[in-house]
Parts: C-alpha cells; structure tokens; sequence
C-alpha cells in the first residue's frame, strides 16, 4: 500500500494554519496562567522527537496499544464482516499501527479504502515511507482539518466506516471536550459505521512519571522544541534554555501535566504579535493535559455520545484499551 499522491489539501491550509497558530500564541501567552496549545507541538522536529519517544523504554503507550493491535487485528476484521471497507484515521502519526489494522482486513479478503485525515503534508510523507504496497488497498491521504476530511470521505464514498482515533489523542481534550469531540464525530458518520478509540488507562503514577519524563530527555526536548517553533514561525526571541521541562500526574484532574517554566525574569518579543511578554522566574507555561481513563469512564464517554461498545480490547497488564464502538442513530 503506498500514498502516490495526496487526493486532497484544503485550500490555504499552511497560510490559514500559520495565522491560527499566531492567534493561539497570543490567547495563550495573553492568560493567566500561560498556556499554550498541545497541537503545535508537531513541526518536523517535533514530528521527529516524538518518534523516538514512543521508541523509548520508559513510554509504554505506543508499544502497549500496538502489541494490542497486532493481537486484535484479524478478530476486528471478523466483527465488522465487510467486504469493503473505508478505514479513516484522525492523525495518522508513522502508519505502525493503522498497517496492522489494514493487514488484518486484507487477511480476510475485504478491500480496504485508507483514508488518512492529518493537517500536516509531512505526515503524508512519512506514511508513504511507512506502509507497503497492497493490491488491495487504496490509499487517499487528506491534509484537512479532520471534520473536514470526515465530509469529504462522505462525499466520495457511501461504505461502511472504521473511523481511527488512536494513540490515547482523545486524553489531549478534557472531560467536557472530549464529549463535545465524539458528539460531533458522531454526527460526521452514519447509523452502523464503527469508531475504534485509544485510551489509555489509570495506572500506578510511577509508570506514569516514568512516561512523561523519559530518563533520556526527550520530553523535555520535545516541550521545549514548540518555543523553538514560535521563534522560527513567529520570529520570536525565547531563549530555550531559560525553561525548564516538567511533567507531573494530578490525581485530582486524573491526568499527567505538562509544563515549561522560566528559570528567571526575562521578557519575549514576538514579532508577528507586535507584542511583548514578561515571564517572572518560575513562572509556569501550561502545554498539555494528557487524561487517563477507567473502563466505567469509556462507557460513560460512549453512552454519552451516541455510540454503542461493542467491545474492550485491553493488554494484560490493563495499561490502555482500543475500545470498539458502532454508531446508533
């Protein structure tokens, strides 16, 4: 299987993508406390690093749900039974783990239509790189935001869906946004077409810990690259290593935090604001809450949104789950 071309990039996308970035830079720094948003974390650096975090042996989110994938592959296949199948993934990152999906579809002889849905051309690439060449499988790369990609997939085709959200990208919104998330997902596919949904699961914080501030460092170079990318996009002035990466679990949230902190006073200019900002010494930037989940708060999420669980999918350890859903409409 292999991305030859991208079947669709959203008009304006790289211009309408550097403005938004700029307004959400400024509503960010502008707050109190600072915040900025988890989603500009994925330039081409950034892309990269995180890469090489899922590698690591101290972040068991990326291997715990693909040994769970490659486990479940073909009893997915079996419980969907469609010949024809469009498999649409929200975020496509390297192409692993959606390839395991997709060989478990073509192993039982049903003709896959990929759909990857990712605001980044570079995510495209890489998928390229990444998934191999099937006759049975056609692959349509879509750089658009995802409800938009989700339209046009619609538009196109009338088979049955499998929409994927992998990677625990759902424990990024909080416990109202996420609602709000699936409700509109929901609303984007039809009666029957299925969701299969990453979440990873609460578990002993020490593990957590461990995840989040990797004894290589490579969290704190990925944190820490999103000022890099405000400098080089936004032609600001931060001086890296003036902050500080920090990553802790709030039992209270039921999520791991995410932090940059100023190591002393100093003041940033950002050119494409026009605007100056002071940091004090110590002065925190929130950058991510990453939300971890029970089983009884996935059924709640789908109950809550439209969708029925056909099934858990968990790895023996009970790090994370893939949980099934089909839409009732």
């Amino acid at each position: 299987m292999k991305i030859s071309k991208i079947d669709y990039k959203s008009d304006n996308i790289d211009a309408i993508n550097k403005e938004q970035f700029a307004i959400d830079v400024l509503t960010g720094l502008s707050a109190s406390p600072k915040t900025l948003q988890a989603k500009y974390f994925y330039d081409d650096t950034g892309s990269k690093i995180f890469q090489q975090i899922t590698q690591h042996e101290d972040y068991y989110p990326t291997r715990t749900e693909f040994e769970i994938l490659n486990t479940i592959k073909h009893e997915l296949a079996e419980l969907i039974g469609e010949q024809e199948i469009d498999i649409i993934e929200l975020g496509a990152g390297d192409g692993h783990k959606s390839q395991l999906i997709i060989d478990g579809f073509v192993d039982h002889n049903c003709k896959v239509n990929y759909y990857p849905i990712d605001i980044s051309e570079e995510a495209m690439l890489m998928l390229e790189d990444n998934i191999c060449d099937h006759p049975n499988v056609e692959c349509h790369g879509i750089v658009a935001e995802y409800f938009e990609g989700l339209r046009l997939v619609r538009e196109k085709s009338t088979n049955k869906q499998l929409v994927l959200f992998l990677g625990s990208n759902i424990g990024n919104f909080d416990r109202v946004q996420n609602q709000g998330f699936l409700r509109r997902l929901w609303m984007s596919m039809n009666a029957g077409d299925y969701a299969l949904v990453g979440f990873d699961l609460k578990k002993d914080v020490d593990v957590l810990t461990r995840a989040y501030n990797d004894s290589s460092g490579l969290t704190k170079d990925f944190n820490l690259n999103l000022l890099t990318r405000i400098n080089n996009e936004l032609g600001a002035n931060f001086v890296v290593d003036n902050f500080q990466h920090f990553g802790i679990y709030s039992p209270l949230l039921g999520a791991m935090e995410s932090y940059v902190i100023a190591s002393k006073p100093q003041n940033v200019y950002i050119s494409a604001l026009k605007r100056q900002f002071h940091f004090d010494a110590f002065e925190p930037i929130h950058l991510e809450y990453s939300f971890k989940f029970l089983k009884s708060d996935i059924d709640f999420i789908s109950q809550h949104t439209g969708f029925e669980v056909i099934k858990h999918f968990s790895d023996p350890r009970d790090y994370f789950i893939d949980s099934l859903w089909q839409v009732n409409k």
